[in-house]
């Protein structure tokens, strides 16, 4: 009996358990039950909220940038598309096997994709070559390799490379303005990118659009001032002066003297915006507008001109320049030749060191620095070029007389070949300065007065004797009169002082003389192959741009007189 009432026990405790466990069982599965029922009847949204968000992501819709064109509307600068390929590292390294094909679809070392993939496994997202073509980067897609996938951008590409590589600048991979009009006009070019929704597969691909969030916005175009024309024929005339005289560098920059716009702006040497290894700061920088140099016997004309403001002087105004010397200070002027006493006329067309001095020492140092500021020296151009350089203009009150002597032959003051070129503008302009605009202008802005027109005139009409008998006779262009002036500066030396061996040929001047329409400065750095003279290096380029600049620009000729009659009748009867 006394196991018999054991066995009971046991039993009973057995039966408890079991009802006990299935009783917590049921209680699971009901609770499944009713969780699955509440999910899937009264609250589906949780469950498409999970599914969507293991699925569904958010892309960029890149936006393409303006085009830069030129005034006729030539393209400088477009966008071109292309495909990023890029790649989830955590779900490529799943397959290692595919490393091999994917490397060589890339065009890559299969190692190098190896330690890119491993030593990013704590991302997401990862470029593995930007800007591919559309078609190569469709052959990477079409091999279905984990975690890997295409996105769509847009490259920069510019049409005349090198010709226009120091005024355009260039872009990032990102397409974001880093140098030239480029930077310069960053935002107005850039566009705004936009989003959609796509659904992607386990494996990281985009299988579907599901839904525009916003539209891209594209970028604005932007319409410049250069003439692609008149652009090209300044790139092959001095990159032929620079190579013809073994020179270190050279600048051209040709202005439209009616509105202040650029029409051409080169450099050699240059470097092509196509090719991102030749982005070096030494290559890329534009010496037009960042670069300063002490301008030589081009500055006479300015002085000149602040002489004839006072009324003291005008073209016949006679200076004594004999014995060809004379001392200021401890320094001593001097002229190549003993020219006695000249007219003013005589001063520039023989560029007379004395002579300048002499006019220079004449006047207040406050009319002298005044005329000067007006000019623009010492100040921006107005252009909007990145970095450019304001030159060095010193106040007057600290001036000496040798301070006033050397200015005069452009030493002790620096200018950038636009400033050069602007105040060029401004006496063709009859003494109206207008600011500098590397975008093209309809409308000619009114401009300031600077300088009376009388003088303005005047002084254009003395810079024609420099051409026709004094020291840039291979400045004519056949058919017009020719204003400008020669310059021959030493350049400043890194150890102080300045090298007598290397110099700066400039030439600046306007066209025609009658009814200025162009002007153009001309700089040749460091000329080695005999000849430094501005009238021999840099005047003959002045020559070849503005011929071609002229008939380009259906601008008449001035002086038919002195054209040889077969050129007439060749003009006249073109059969």
């Amino acid at each position: 009996m006394k196991r018999t009432a054991t066995n009971d026990r046991s039993a009973g405790g057995y039966r408890w358990r079991h009802w006990l466990v299935v009783g917590v069982l049921g209680v699971a599965g009901a609770s499944l039950v009713a969780r699955a029922v509440y999910l899937q009847v009264i609250d589906q949204a949780f469950l498409e909220k999970q599914g969507d968000a293991r699925i569904l992501r958010k892309a960029k819709l890149s936006a393409n940038r303006g085009m830069i064109l030129d005034r006729n509307g030539e393209a400088l600068a477009v966008s071109t598309p292309v495909d990023t390929v890029w790649a989830d590292p955590r779900k490529l390294a799943e397959a290692p096997q595919d490393f091999p094909k994917l490397a060589k679809a890339l065009d890559r070392d299969p190692q190098w994709l190896a330690r890119r993939v491993t030593s990013s496994l704590d991302r997401e997202f990862i470029y593995l070559v930007r800007h591919m073509r559309p078609q190569d980067a469709a052959r990477v897609k079409a091999l279905g390799i984990p975690g890997v996938d295409t996105l769509r951008e847009y490259r920069r590409y510019y049409p005349a490379g090198e010709v226009t590589g120091h005024l355009l600048g260039f872009t990032n991979v990102d397409d974001v303005g880093q140098e030239g009009l480029e930077l310069a006009y960053d935002q107005w070019l850039g566009g705004v990118p936009g989003e959609k929704i796509v659904m992607r597969d386990s494996l990281g691909r985009t299988i579907e659009d599901i839904e525009r969030l916003s539209a891209p916005r594209p970028g604005q175009d932007l319409r410049t001032s250069i003439d692609l024309r008149v652009q090209y024929l300044a790139y092959r005339e001095l990159k032929a002066a620079v190579q013809d005289n073994k020179a270190r560098a050279g600048t051209i920059v040709v202005l439209d003297i009616a509105t202040g716009e650029v029409l051409a702006m080169v450099n050699q040497p240059t470097f092509n915006p196509n090719d991102r290894e030749q982005y070096a700061a030494s290559r890329y920088r534009n010496r037009t507008t960042n670069d300063f140099l002490e301008p030589g016997s081009s500055m006479k004309p300015f002085i000149v001109a602040a002489a004839m403001e006072t009324g003291r002087y005008h073209a016949d105004t006679l200076i004594d320049t004999s014995p060809g010397m004379f001392r200021v200070g401890i320094k001593t002027v001097k002229d190549h030749n003993n020219l006695g006493t000249i007219d003013v006329t005589t001063v520039l067309a023989k560029s007379s060191n004395v002579g300048a001095a002499k006019i220079a020492l004449s006047l207040k140092p406050q009319e002298m620095w005044s005329t000067l500021d007006a000019l623009g020296f010492g100040r921006v151009t107005g252009s909007g070029f990145p970095g450019e350089s304001t030159g060095i203009l010193s106040g007057y009150e600290h001036w000496r007389p040798i301070t006033q002597a050397t200015m005069s032959y452009g030493y002790g003051l620096s200018v950038t070949p636009l400033q050069l070129a602007q105040a060029y503008a401004i006496l063709g302009a009859g003494g109206v300065r207008r600011p500098i605009s590397l975008r093209r202008v309809d409308t000619p802005p009114a401009g300031e007065r600077v300088l009376p027109e009388p003088v303005a005139t005047e002084l254009v009409r003395i810079l024609e004797s420099v051409i026709s008998n004094g020291t840039a006779r291979r400045a004519a262009v056949m058919g017009y009169r020719v204003s400008g002036k020669t310059g021959t500066a030493w350049k400043a030396s890194q150890t102080g002082g300045y090298s007598t061996n290397k110099y700066l040929a400039i030439f600046g001047g306007v066209v025609p003389s009658s009814n200025p329409r162009l002007a153009a400065v001309v700089i040749i750095d460091e000329p080695s192959a005999g000849a430094y003279y501005g009238g021999d290096v840099a005047a003959p380029v002045f020559a070849s741009v503005m011929s071609g600049a002229l008939r380009l620009l259906a601008i008449p000729p001035d002086d038919l007189q002195r054209m040889p009659a077969t050129t007439l009748v060749q003009a006249q009867d073109p059969w």
